[in-house]
């Protein structure tokens, strides 16, 4: 039987490939940072790396690894089980509560990863009497949990607040019993905030209640890094927030829900990515709690990655690229073609800088780009680097 499958697969993959959308998958052969060793072509080479998530450059911090080695030893390297059973320990308790008092929200309850956190949000708060009206350009992670829930799905265009009200108008003509604004915090394709200010005031003109996924904000968006919610000051009208420990947080895996109480006591009791995943590494669950250490002692890291990626996107703009236009450390250059996007990496990567062509389905068709992420390891003369190499490419590849 799977003869005729795999005829089938490989066709499918061999389209991917001729029309330029095949992502391949480098390996890394040492320690996520700012420089890594790539494998390319078979030969290993350092280069720097300017597509990770690791906005603060803590995923190989020194205190944060020694409060990784210390928490191997006093709570070992895995629980084996699920939360209610037997899988919470008093580090996975401890850092609910720190992320709690960071986020400004009454409890937290922590999964293995963000896209389980929005996976198990819906289905256990939205019925089929209920709606939610989500942002179109929201993460995958956030329509896969929609599709989830039994719950009537609107959808308005990205950042569109005249959209936005239309279409809560909508849901309460259908007569819709509790209605959910979701909205990315900061959308991870192009770099754009949502404007969340506006957001909560037509949750409270609607009656509807305001979920935020602020993956790509907390650590070092707002004056104390708490995310989107702190930068437009609405940390106390936000209902829910979903986030992850994967990217700014040290970079490793886990994800969370910080609401209010009873929506995270609803979310221990029904929401099946938490009732049936294993419990968070209590390695990670220790080192984010000095991630959170780090993040409240001191602002220089937020001060040099927004440093870095000033000085980025100034220069590259002065070198004629179009970039999407904003200060947040994702700094798309926008390129159009996907073949020539992919092209454009490789070239890239051969002067020593690691990034990666984004192209369909990931962003729309047309819209390819090299998503740069800058990073408070970054030096002045990285980015420096970064910018010439730019240059050259694009002068090879023009040729």
């Amino acid at each position: 039987m799977f003869d005729s499958v795999r005829d089938d697969l490989r066709t499918t993959l061999d389209e991917i490939r001729a029309a330029g959308l095949h992502k391949p998958e480098r390996v890394i052969g040492t320690p996520q940072s700012a420089t890594v060793n790539v494998t390319a072509g078979g030969r290993p080479g350092e280069v720097l790396n300017f597509c990770a998530n690791n906005y603060l450059g803590l995923a190989d911090h020194p205190e944060v690894l020694a409060a990784a080695h210390e928490a191997l030893d006093r709570w070992g390297y895995g629980m084996a089980s699920v939360r209610f059973i037997c899988g919470t320990q008093e580090v996975h308790k401890e850092l609910e509560a720190r992320l709690s008092a960071f986020l400004g929200q009454e409890d937290t309850i922590l999964y293995s990863s963000c896209f389980d956190a929005n996976g198990g949000v819906f289905e256990t708060l939205l019925g089929a009497q209920d709606a939610v009206i989500s942002d179109a350009l929201n993460h995958a992670s956030i329509i896969d949990g929609i599709r989830l829930s039994k719950a009537r799905r609107f959808r308005y265009a990205n950042r569109d607040m005249a959209d936005l009200e239309r279409q809560l108008k909508e849901a309460a003509e259908g007569g819709a019993r509790r209605k959910l604004i979701v909205t990315d915090g900061v959308f991870s394709m192009d770099g754009h905030v949502a404007p969340l200010a506006e957001i909560c005031d037509l949750a409270d003109r609607h009656g509807a209640m305001v979920m935020v996924d602020d993956s790509h904000a907390v650590g070092f968006v707002g004056t104390g890094g708490r995310g989107t919610p702190e930068l437009h000051g609405v940390m106390d009208r936000v209902d829910i927030l979903t986030g992850t420990l994967g990217k700014a947080l040290g970079g490793a895996s886990g994800g969370y829900v910080a609401a209010r109480a009873e929506i995270v006591a609803l979310l221990r009791q029904r929401s099946r990515p938490y009732l049936f995943s294993n419990t968070l590494a209590p390695v990670i669950a220790a080192a984010s709690l000095k991630v959170l250490d780090l993040l409240e002692s001191a602002d220089d890291l937020r001060v040099r990655l927004g440093e870095n990626t000033a000085l980025f996107r100034r220069r590259m703009i002065e070198e004629g690229f179009d970039i999407l236009p904003g200060d947040h450390p994702i700094a798309p250059v926008m390129i159009g073609d996907a073949s020539r996007a992919g092209r454009l990496a490789e070239l890239l990567l051969e002067r020593g800088v690691y990034v990666i062509g984004f192209s369909y389905p990931v962003v729309p068709e047309g819209q390819a780009r090299i998503r740069v992420q800058l990073s408070a390891a970054h030096s002045t003369e990285d980015v420096n680097r970064a910018v010439d190499a730019f240059v050259a490419a694009r002068a090879e590849l023009d040729a």
